[in-house]
């Protein structure tokens, strides 16, 4: 198998490896749908706790998140409590907004020890320049959605949100996020999603690899001196990266 060689040359290397998932979309699908995909990423998310030395989530974990002052919403409990296992263990937890999730305040940090990025970073692993962004709002003709993110990201419209009842908040905010996929869902870029564009000028800028979800179709792809890569989802491909200080792989989780 792929991943056991690969793990071999982290041991090998002495590098611990690092991991990376996005678009998993918790809370997207019907009950029994929900339960597998569940307990596939508890599976993994064990795999990573006994292996890893870090653990990226690059966005839309959840279908939907708003988190109150005093209130988050039901349901997840399994999956924050083992995120919340992994940084107690020493495993480094980052955690970027997507466009599904960007609500995020203090409760993923203080909670549960994650590292929150509310916008794209940059960081260097193993000697290698890493750059994280979700994928959105990258299409050039897609302004329409450059508006709409920068509406739902305005610090006085959160303000005002929260101050809405948590029921009818959370049935408001499920409501974006089907306004949201199916806004998206009308626009095939194809190859003008604006990611390989965006990922070549980031490698011209020097960066090794350009990370990246959103998109849910998996993809690794050599440009210029560096690499592009989708991440994928776990609605369909449950595919993850791994890197172990010398190379990158795209696997999946069966």
């Amino acid at each position: 198998m792929p991943f056991r060689r690969f793990w071999r040359n982290a041991i090998a290397s002495g590098v611990k490896p690092s991991y990376f998932i996005s678009d998993v979309h918790l809370g997207l699908q019907e009950p029994e749908i929900e339960r597998q995909k569940e307990r596939a990423l508890l599976s993994f998310l064990e795999h990573v706790q006994s292996n890893a030395g870090r653990l990226y989530i690059l966005g839309d974990l959840f279908d939907f998140w708003f988190e109150y002052r005093h209130v988050i919403p039901k349901g997840y409990h399994r999956v924050l409590g083992r995120l919340s296992d992994l940084t107690e263990s020493g495993v480094e937890v980052h955690y970027l907004a997507g466009n599904h999730d960007f609500w995020v305040r203090s409760y993923f940090h203080e909670a549960l020890g994650l590292t929150v990025h509310r916008d794209p970073f940059a960081e260097e692993l193993g000697g290698k320049r890493f750059f994280y962004h979700h994928g959105d709002g990258l299409a050039i003709r897609d302004n329409g959605y450059r508006i709409l993110k920068k509406l739902f990201r305005s610090k006085i419209n959160i303000f005002l949100f929260s101050l809405i009842h948590p029921d009818l908040g959370i049935y408001l905010a499920r409501s974006w996020s089907r306004m949201s996929r199916a806004y998206t869902s009308t626009k095939n870029y194809g190859e003008g999603d604006g990611m390989v564009e965006y990922a070549v000028a980031r490698i011209k800028e020097g960066f090794d690899y350009v990370v990246m979800g959103h998109r849910h179709e998996p993809a690794s792809r050599k440009v210029g001196g560096g690499t592009y890569i989708n991440l994928g989802d776990w609605i369909t491909h449950r595919t993850y990266g791994v890197f172990d200080g010398d190379d990158f792989r795209l696997e999946q989780w069966n």
